[in-house]
């Protein structure tokens, strides 16, 4: 449970604690966040306003992005000069609260920004990774590569082309005949919703920032315990030529299938040829009341040759963000972010088509600070999509986000 403290203005009136708790003469720090989410869906399709029937904004078949009541509780602790031990704590809508961060940090030398971190670990590619916060994101939303569940699993496996061109669009709950047969959600380019457990090596000078990594997981599916053949290795560099501009580039490969799916494909526990390939690229500006963002990230999946028509080559996607925003008045800001989701063609019966339905969305919106850490935002979000049961929904939404 997250304990807020109160305290009093000189009026009398109360408000909201704004400092993280600091004990054991500083060894010790707990902060927190506080976010809720609520949005009103609509699709042609359908009457009325409810729910995002297009699961356009879901981060795992359970959760609307949203429709959200997330509550992050952050702690360090000093354990030596050198040694610091750091955790996070989750809980979304009200269900058991889990460990989304919990991983030790080395400074072998306290006068050089290089550090070594082990465990559930911070991730090391991309920018909006860096980001995970509902303070730091400008809207509500994620962006597509983030978020956005295609239709692959890495428990189970398409034999054909055609099972694959089936699921176009339908990343909420995609079943394939190779692997676990279960119904289940896909996965996005880059899971910015569960880090990765792993190794961790970061250094960093006033203009140079690198970090790399090794991980039980790929990207796309982050995990505790190792159910692939073999670890995955990251890594991002970032420079800062001048102030107010940084560009990053990321690169990342690991073998994506569980072992299910590939003893379900007929080869080898062991086998390390169904992987996850990914590069992307990044850059930031900002200047007196603007900021801008670009990202785009392009993911490769090479999946084993099975049935006729057979899935030949690698499953491509392209993710493009583009986001900004001005700051009106001291205190409120406008902002806004376009994405485009696009994916390579594969050859199935009937001819050529894309393995996955593209996806467009624009999302704008207003932030404003009701008091220095509480925030009120208010957006509109328009999804596009050529393909699945609901290809088009438009979202209002509002965000409260608290914290300390």
């Amino acid at each position: 449970m997250l304990v807020v403290g109160l305290g009093l203005r000189p009026a009398g009136a109360q408000m909201l604690r704004s400092e993280p708790l600091v004990f054991g003469d500083g060894r010790a720090t707990l902060a927190g966040d506080v976010s809720w989410s609520f949005s009103c869906s609509h699709a042609p399709s359908i009457d009325g306003c409810g729910e995002d029937l297009g699961y356009f904004n879901y981060g795992n078949y359970e959760t609307p992005l949203l429709r959200n009541f997330r509550v992050n509780v952050s702690a360090s602790v000093k354990a030596a000069r050198r040694i610091s031990f750091l955790t996070e704590v989750r809980s979304d809508n009200l269900r058991r609260p889990e460990p989304y961060a919990l991983y030790v940090r080395v400074r072998p030398w306290l006068n050089r920004q290089f550090d070594l971190q082990a465990g559930r670990i911070p991730p090391t590619f991309g920018a909006f990774s860096r980001r995970p916060y509902p303070t730091d994101n400008l809207l509500i939303g994620m962006p597509l590569a983030y978020q956005y569940l295609t239709s692959l699993r890495p428990d189970a496996l398409p034999a054909t082309a055609d099972e694959l061109i089936r699921m176009r669009g339908r990343g909420w709950l995609s079943t394939y005949t190779v692997g676990s047969q279960t119904p289940r959600a896909g996965v996005p380019l880059l899971n910015g919703l569960s880090w990765d457990a792993g190794i961790q090596a970061h250094a960093a000078t006033d203009w140079l920032d690198a970090a790399v990594s090794v991980t039980n997981g790929t990207l796309s599916h982050p995990v505790i315990r190792e159910d692939n053949a073999g670890k995955q290795i990251s890594g991002r560099v970032g420079i800062t030529p001048v102030t107010g501009l940084i560009a990053g580039a990321s690169a990342a490969r690991g073998p994506f299938a569980a072992r299910t799916a590939t003893l379900g494909a007929g080869l080898p526990s062991d086998d390390r040829s169904v992987t996850q390939t990914a590069w992307g690229v990044d850059i930031e500006y900002s200047h007196g009341y603007y900021l801008l963002r670009a990202e785009t990230i392009v993911s490769a999946w090479h999946l084993p040759t099975l049935g006729t028509p057979a899935i030949s080559g690698p499953l491509r996607a392209v993710a493009a963000t583009l986001e900004g925003r001005y700051k009106l008045r001291p205190g409120l800001y406008a902002a806004a972010r376009v994405d485009r989701l696009a994916f390579n063609e594969v050859i199935g019966s009937s001819g050529s088509e894309t393995w996955e339905a593209p996806v467009t969305r624009v999302e704008a919106g207003v932030g404003y600070l009701l008091q220095r850490n509480l925030l009120l935002k208010l957006v509109y979000q328009h999804n596009d999509r050529d393909g699945g049961r609901v290809p088009v929904v438009q979202i209002g939404a509002g965000q409260l986000v608290y914290w300390f």
